[in-house]
């Protein structure tokens, strides 16, 4: 039992990591998305992000050094990924749902890395573990797990009831929304049960991911947390495959449409890839765009739909 877990768990990784990289690869390859130019964008200098100005207000700016405010960027992702900050600024009642699923999250993947870590000092440094930085490990890893497992569960749960419950919502809620809540909700319900309900005897997480590093079969790990753990690797296979893969998404949509304040430069990249995008021969299901996959996008975007419907 404990080989063939192990063997699905590396393979879970590898699934993820690959599908990981398709995806980046997917999103990057995209034809040029049409610019939001909403503004303030965060990379901005202080001064104009306060006012929400751009540098395109100053007279000869494409003649001036461009300004590049990493930081101001960070502050921005830092308060958007861990608080979900526009969430909670225009959809209150969902964040409330969404954000303990989310930090829940979070505090999962802390509690795999620090039980790396203790895994790796038990295999390398063992006496390390028996002072200070064990008990330390141990008690961070045990916290951020616990509350990890409720807040994830309790935040599922409350999602699926308010798409299930919502009417607004339930228009937009379709099967596959609901199968990837409750396989959360059955993974972590049951990974939080088996340790729960494990033997005295029983592996710790720790002795687990240890055996795990070092492909240890000797010790036995009881069968729910073995069920717990075998649902969570098909999970992390199985998120990159569906749009939960928005955490890469997110980058995109952030860094290449609502933030791409680039300018377009006479024989720049960007001018090639605007006229390859004019090039392209659109197939909309909409009549009055005449997109019929035989008219360029150059062709349509000069062309006034509403007078070539009345012909």
């Amino acid at each position: 039992m404990s080989f063939l877990l192990y063997v699905v768990t590396y393979a879970s990784m590898l699934i993820f990591l690959a599908a990981c990289i398709a995806r980046i690869f997917q999103y990057s390859r995209v034809p040029m998305h049409l610019r939001w130019e909403l503004y303030p964008v965060p990379h901005e200098k202080p001064s104009r992000v306060t006012h929400g100005g751009s540098y395109f207000e100053s007279i000869n700016w494409w003649t001036e050094p461009s300004d590049f405010s990493l930081l101001g960027e960070l502050k921005f992702m830092v308060l958007e990924i861990l608080f979900l900050k526009s969430l909670w600024e225009h959809n209150r009642k969902l964040w409330f749902r969404s954000f303990p699923f989310h930090i829940g999250l979070y505090l999962l993947i802390a509690t795999l890395v620090l039980l790396a870590l203790g895994a790796v000092l038990s295999i390398f440094v063992p006496a390390s573990m028996n002072g200070l930085i064990g008990v330390t490990l141990k008690w961070l890893y045990m916290v951020a797990g616990t509350a990890g497992l409720i807040l994830s569960i309790l935040g599922a749960l409350g999602l699926l009831i308010r798409r299930l419950a919502d009417p607004e919502l339930k228009i937009y809620t379709t099967k596959g929304d609901i199968f990837n809540l409750l396989f959360f909700i059955v993974t972590l319900g049951v990974l939080a049960a088996g340790y729960l309900l494990r033997p005295v005897s029983a592996p710790d997480m720790l002795d687990i991911v240890k055996g795990l590093l070092t492909l240890d079969t000797s010790f036995e790990i009881p069968g729910l947390i073995a069920a717990g753990l075998f649902l969570t690797a098909l999970l992390i296979a199985y998120i990159p495959m569906t749009h939960m893969s928005h955490f890469i998404a997110k980058y995109y949509t952030y860094h290449s449409v609502r933030w791409d304040d680039a300018s377009n430069r006479r024989g720049g990249k960007m001018e090639a890839r605007i006229a390859e995008c004019l090039a392209y021969r659109p197939t909309w299901a909409a009549e009055h765009m005449k997109a019929d996959g035989k008219n360029t996008w150059a062709h349509i975007a000069a062309s006034n739909p509403t007078s070539e419907a009345k012909k």
